[in-house]
């Protein structure tokens, strides 16, 4: 499945870093009971498993994911954490190996992004959902990223991550979809909200995690296609790129971005 970003061992390192970094942002209200089956539907490299993991120690999770270079990754942090309520598949979120309401719950992380068919993947996951359970949707929406001091190069380095993920079919604003889409699956929607983020010099910690370990590391990971597909001017591209790190080194550099939360209840 072509995924914008790739599997590099830098992308690996970005997937756990943003993870802890937005834990306190998007994950506030994620936990689960104790015994209850979850789904993990695109699990990766299990960055967001040692999350769900650590609010939920004793909930019964199944990750699966169709990269097996990311499973194998989500197989060492589960050996290293000891995570012994965590099963690890690998399954296409299309067709899902179970029968039909065999999960309490789904939880889905920055996947729909990635999916050329989000409708068809939520309607599978609608199908392992038993009725009254829950579907947990969290995804980015790379329209909401501002930052300053805003450079023409740093815009174009930015939007040919966005182009580049558009040319695979993939979405990369459907965060603000998310209501549509988990109706359109027949799921019906409990709670829909964003989770916005903003940085300046006040927090720089948090403004050094969201530009220099988070957006700039998403660009730099599809530069090859960016380059490739002459999506970018290749100077352009390395001015654009310094420019977006300049944001975390001069006091007046600020940063902003916004995610969505959905929870939707299948009936």
């Amino acid at each position: 499945m072509a995924y914008v970003h790739g599997y590099s061992k830098r992308e690996t390192q970005r997937l756990y870093e943003q993870a802890e970094i937005l834990e306190a942002i998007i994950h506030g209200s994620t936990v689960f009971g104790a015994g209850e089956k979850v789904l993990e539907a695109g699990c990766g490299v299990g960055a967001q498993t040692r999350l769900l993991v650590r609010r939920s120690p004793n909930t019964e999770f199944t990750c699966i994911d169709v990269s097996e270079d990311s499973l194998a990754c989500a197989a060492q942090l589960k050996k290293a954490e000891a995570f012994e309520n965590v099963t690890l598949k690998k399954a296409s979120i299309y067709e899902l190996p179970f029968s039909e309401g065999s999960f309490d719950h789904v939880f889905v992380c920055f996947v729909l992004e990635h999916l050329t068919e989000p409708v068809k993947a939520l309607r599978e996951l609608k199908r392992v959902l038993r009725s009254g359970g829950s579907a947990t949707v969290i995804e980015g929406d790379h329209g909401s990223c501002f930052w300053h001091p805003e450079t023409a190069a740093s815009a174009t380095a930015w939007n040919g991550l966005i182009r580049a993920q558009k040319a695979m079919g993939h979405d990369p604003t459907i965060g603000r979809k998310l209501t549509p889409l988990l109706e359109q699956a027949g799921l019906r929607i409990k709670t829909c909200s964003p989770a916005w983020l903003y940085a300046d010099r006040l927090d720089r910690p948090l403004r050094d995690g969201m530009v220099d370990h988070i957006i700039v590391p998403m660009v730099q990971s599809a530069q090859e296609q960016i380059l490739t597909d002459k999506l970018v001017d290749a100077a352009v591209y390395e001015t654009g790129i310094k420019d977006l790190s300049r944001v975390d080194e001069i006091d007046e550099g600020t940063f902003f971005y916004t995610w969505f939360k959905a929870i939707a209840v299948n009936e």
